[in-house]
């Protein structure tokens, strides 16, 4: 069998700690000399882990880009890694974090550490995902055939994901963390979050900075803040105050009707202080220990099994630097020279609209691809279709006529064109695609990936002599 292997990175920037792992990838094409090469990542080891440092601030609103710059060099070198050798992965900054005035201006400064190939994301949505499989709720999920929910309960946020059979069926995220609240170490309130705020005023709780509360109504907080986790996940009917404190930028959480969820999972720091036992209530200066307290009394324990995870405070780090790559089909087309391609919008068609391009009409996708275009403010889209698994070849000559009759006049000269297939075609449809296009512009088309409007795809080099394309796709990049 033949194999290849991928140094990914894992970068954590959350709202109370940062952290690093780098992961080694095995990649293997399972394929015998005379089949179709079928090729999967076979094994994700995580090889180095780094300390978790406290998220350096210059104040409130801004992280310290220049010490954050200094724990990264430091953590490399440590490891043994220069960016050079690093191919995939990802870099996040979650939680409160990613709403910091200077986040995007972080991002920027740490693509010195991406090597060739690494995501810098942010958005509660994928945050939840990644913590999720990070946790070991998606595998549990997989390999049980069952339903479950994680709870990824950090310092700023909530992020919560429903894994049914392994598909992600329902994500989102709230603004409830062990950070909402801060004290000092004259047993003041040194900080209160405005959904803390809120919270408090439901349960008839005044919260003044640099005033003192009581052990009691800290707790009378943390109950409410369990309450709303209560009404997340389906145990409560929800309240009008979930919806003030629901994450800017995350999906509303919904349960499918058809699903019922019998497994709960917790990761995220305030897991660690789940039936933890302690003298001191403040050991992190905040309230964490007293919100993992609240939850080890609420309805969350009793209502649900709970499935022990296995990483909790390293859950996203290492869901980030060992989950976030998918590795494409191996019937792939694409350019020499073209990869690697970075957040490049996608623009995914309904079926209805798929079948009208496979009618061989041109004009409603040129139209689509046209406002899409100007509502990215974007040069470059990646077309994401549904496709047929044994289409005859009048058909996808027809599919990709008008395929291209729609996109090459709306894209300026030089842009490639960029497709996403869920069924097993791209090699055909590129290889038409080209022909139709006479060679005027480079094609790219993956298949066996599938992805979402308003998702951002990354397009790796190929590995595997060519054979594939590490593929990235991303949720809410800043969103």
């Amino acid at each position: 069998m033949e194999q290849t292997q991928l140094i990914s990175v894992g970068i954590d920037i959350g709202t109370s700690t940062s952290q690093l792992v780098f992961s080694r990838l095995t990649v293997e094409n399972t394929a015998g000399y005379f089949s179709v090469p079928s090729v999967s990542i076979i094994r994700k080891e995580v090889f180095y882990q780094s300390p978790i440092y406290p998220t350096p601030l210059l104040d409130r609103m801004r992280i310290d880009g220049e010490a954050l710059e200094k724990i990264l060099d430091q953590e490399y070198k440590a490891a043994g890694i220069i960016p050079g050798q690093v191919e995939t992965g990802a870099v996040i900054i979650t939680g409160e974090s990613a709403r910091k005035e200077n986040a995007g201006m972080i991002l920027e400064r740490m693509s010195r550490f991406a090597g060739d190939f690494v995501v810098s994301t942010a958005g509660p949505d994928l945050e939840a995902v990644i913590a999720g499989q990070g946790s070991g709720a998606w595998q549990f999920s997989k390999q049980q055939g069952t339903a479950v929910i994680n709870l990824d309960i950090g310092g700023g946020t909530t992020n919560v994901v429903l894994f049914d059979r392994g598909q992600v069926r329902a994500k989102g995220s709230v603004d409830i963390g062990g950070c909402q609240v801060r004290i000092d170490d004259n047993g003041c309130l040194s900080r209160i979050s405005p959904s803390a705020s809120r919270i408090g005023q439901e349960h008839g709780l005044r919260l003044a900075e640099g005033e003192r509360m009581s052990h009691e109504a800290l707790e009378r907080l943390c109950d409410g803040m369990c309450r709303l986790l209560e009404e997340l996940v389906g145990v409560r009917r929800p309240s009008a105050l979930l919806e003030t404190v629901r994450t800017a930028g995350a999906t509303p959480f919904c349960l499918p009707e058809d699903c019922h969820v019998k497994y709960l999972c917790f990761s995220g720091g305030v897991a660690d202080c789940i039936g933890r036992q302690g003298s001191d209530p403040f050991p992190y200066g905040d309230i964490g220990m007293l919100l993992g307290e609240a939850i080890q009394r609420s309805r969350l324990m009793r209502d649900f099994s709970i499935i022990p995870a296995d990483q909790t405070i390293r859950a996203t780090v290492i869901g980030a630097g060992s989950h976030t790559t998918s590795i494409s089909g191996s019937t792939i087309s694409y350019a020499k020279k073209l990869l690697p391609i970075k957040n490049v919008p996608v623009l995914k068609l309904s079926l209805e609209e798929e079948e009208l391009c496979w009618q061989g009409n041109s004009e409603n996708l040129r139209k689509k691809a046209a406002w899409f275009l100007a509502q990215h403010d974007t040069a470059g889209i990646a077309l994401a279709v549904r496709g047929k698994y044994d289409p005859g070849y009048q058909e996808i000559k027809s599919f990709a006529k008008a395929l291209a009759t729609a996109l090459d006049p709306i894209l300026e000269p030089g842009i490639p064109l960029l497709f996403i297939i869920e069924a097993d075609m791209a090699k055909a449809l590129g290889q038409l695609l080209r022909r139709e296009l006479a060679g005027s512009r480079p094609v790219l088309a993956v298949d066996e990936i599938r992805t979402e409007q308003n998702d951002f795809v990354d397009f790796g080099r190929p590995v595997m002599n060519g054979l594939v394309v590490p593929v990235v796709v991303k949720t809410l990049i800043f969103g």
